[in-house]
């Protein structure tokens, strides 16, 4: 919720009724402490920085070159790829991002960074009066995620967490389908993510040490996709393995997740399986990996009344009685397509012109961060871990 402004929806496109039924997952309000010149919509394109020119800063940065509300005012990396992508683009590269933010002063920015710069960096952010998206997750360990909330609480300044699945309208389908009571009671869910890195992605150190493998990079998107659709995680229990690669960091993990309603979510990953079960892979999200031969599921919501896979919106269910032996239908539900990045990049315009509260705020992309570490302590300690 932003300055001057009443409680409003967290979701895009959605019905009251998801708010109702989960309201824990609406931001928390933002104190204002922002200058009166910035309480009025600006009447102009804004101007947004990008940090961190890797791969999910190069999607970024696409983003920004093809949205109606930002021009991009310049790019920090400290590697010769980020300034040579500076210099195609006519925009100005600085390899520190304090000198960025000095110099070129951005309407907004966006941090791309391995996960132990986020919190400096997100902090020089909110020091300065600007507006930033911090890609998942919003650090490394809770006390740099606290001290990121407090932050942006304390100064009014919007941080906003790079879930962007969560923008993707696949998701808002889901949510309403579930949040409606289309599937009854959530009994049991199951998410495949099994994916396969090449050598060459481990040549940065960082993703072959502690904190830089596929449970904090990677699946901590369906963490936080399992709170936003199904409900908040109880417990955890996990086994990880780095049988495979034999690095520092696991490059697989079986996990269980205890929701508060009682359902019961597992999930598999794998970052060095030959296998297309993902939702990167299968949901198209990313040009960079090309389209499958044929669609395939990765998420799969079960309920008493019926069952949703994703990312094709399959739903099952009994037109009258319900039995294993009678016969139940199939649909494909409707739903417009449209690149979540740019959604992401829309809603963080909309942030900054005060319309609407960040869908996933630093508060809570923190409850994200919480439960997944405990997938980490549950592994470390072969005990049932409880998410507080």
């Amino acid at each position: 919720m932003l300055r001057g402004r009443s409680a409003r929806l967290a979701k895009e496109g959605g019905s009251n009724r998801i708010e109702r039924l989960k309201p824990e997952l609406k931001a928390a309000p933002i104190a204002s402490s922002a200058p009166e010149s910035r309480k009025q919509p600006i009447d102009r394109k804004l101007t947004i920085a990008v940090i961190g020119a890797g791969i999910i800063g190069r999607k970024h940065i696409e983003t920004v070159l093809g949205s109606p509300f930002f021009q991009l005012a310049a790019i920090a990396d400290p590697a010769e790829s980020g300034r040579s992508q500076a210099r195609a683009l006519g925009v100005p590269w600085h390899a520190a991002a304090a000198d960025l933010l000095e110099e070129v002063k951005p309407d907004a920015a966006v941090i791309a960074t391995p996960n132990e710069t986020h919190r400096e960096l997100a902090l020089a952010c909110v020091e300065r009066g600007i507006p930033v998206v911090v890609e998942k997750p919003i650090a490394g360990n809770l006390g740099d995620a606290a001290a990121i909330v407090s932050a942006s609480e304390q100064a009014g300044v919007p941080v906003l967490i790079g879930h962007h699945r969560r923008h993707n309208p696949i998701i808002r389908r889901a949510r309403e389908v579930i949040a409606d009571g289309l599937l009854g009671q959530l009994t049991n869910v199951s998410v495949l993510y099994t994916f396969y890195k090449p050598p060459e992605y481990f040549d940065l150190t960082w993703r072959r040490r502690s904190g830089g493998g596929p449970v904090l990079i990677n699946l901590v998107h369906e963490i936080d996709l399992i709170r936003h659709l199904c409900g908040e995680i109880h417990s955890v229990q996990a086994l990880t393995s780095s049988a495979r690669r034999s690095f520092e960091v696991e490059d697989t993990a079986a996990v269980l997740l205890h929701l508060t309603n009682g359902a019961l979510v597992t999930l598999s990953l794998s970052d060095t399986a030959a296998a297309p079960w993902s939702w990167d892979l299968a949901a198209g999200e990313i040009g960079l990996y090309p389209p499958q031969p044929i669609p395939v599921q990765t998420h799969f919501f079960c309920g008493t009344e019926g069952s949703l896979a994703l990312p094709t919106l399959e739903r099952w269910s009994y037109r009258a009685r319900k039995s294993w032996f009678a016969p139940i239908t199939r649909e494909t539900l409707a739903c417009e397509r449209a690149d979540p990045y740019m959604e992401q990049l829309n809603h963080l315009y909309r942030v900054i012109q005060y319309a609407e509260p960040p869908l996933v705020s630093a508060a809570e992309g923190t409850l994200t961060l919480r439960a997944t570490l405990a997938i980490h302590e549950a592994a470390r300690t072969a005990r049932t871990v409880a998410v507080r």
